[in-house]
């Protein structure tokens, strides 16, 4: 079966987590607040945190859309890697050497993909994200930058 245009991607397989294990985990990681919060609250919060990456395919050159989640630091963003840096988006960003990124209704031209170690942004990240990585065990990221408005990435 051919498709042109956008492809949704998804993790192969089923890896990682189930959605239920994940939804406790992020419940838990809120309730430190001290506030009562409903699965209502919390899908409000947590959408704050979901962007989708535009990217395009090391070697089919086809168009992806990847959810992902995209915490915004100062000069960019940084991208959790639960499944490691080999993921195929991850691998497309950095062969492309950028992409752009959906983010709260705004598209950002990102650039300039490194791998950075859990250990090494913990005082970029807010505190819910902090206990959401050693909750999920996140250990690395992807540090993307925003493009300077008027120059185009490369590739």
């Amino acid at each position: 079966m051919e498709q042109t245009g956008t492809t949704l991607a998804r993790p192969a397989g089923g890896a990682g987590r189930s959605r239920p294990e994940r939804w406790e985990d992020a419940r838990a990681s809120f309730g430190n607040t001290g506030e009562n919060l409903g699965p209502t609250d919390v899908r409000l919060r947590l959408s704050a945190l979901w962007a989708v990456l535009h990217h395009t395919g090391r070697t089919s050159g086809t168009a992806y859309a990847t959810p992902v989640v995209a915490l915004a630091t100062r000069d960019g963003f940084l991208i959790p890697l639960p499944f490691g840096d080999q993921t195929q988006w991850a691998r497309n960003l950095f062969a492309a050497g950028g992409g752009r990124l959906r983010h709260r209704g705004h598209l950002v031209e990102i650039v300039g993909p490194t791998i950075v170690e859990a250990g090494d942004v913990g005082g970029e990240l807010p505190w819910f994200a902090r206990a959401a990585s050693r909750r999920l065990g996140l250990r690395q990221y992807v540090r993307v930058h925003r493009a300077p408005v008027g120059v185009a990435r490369s590739g």
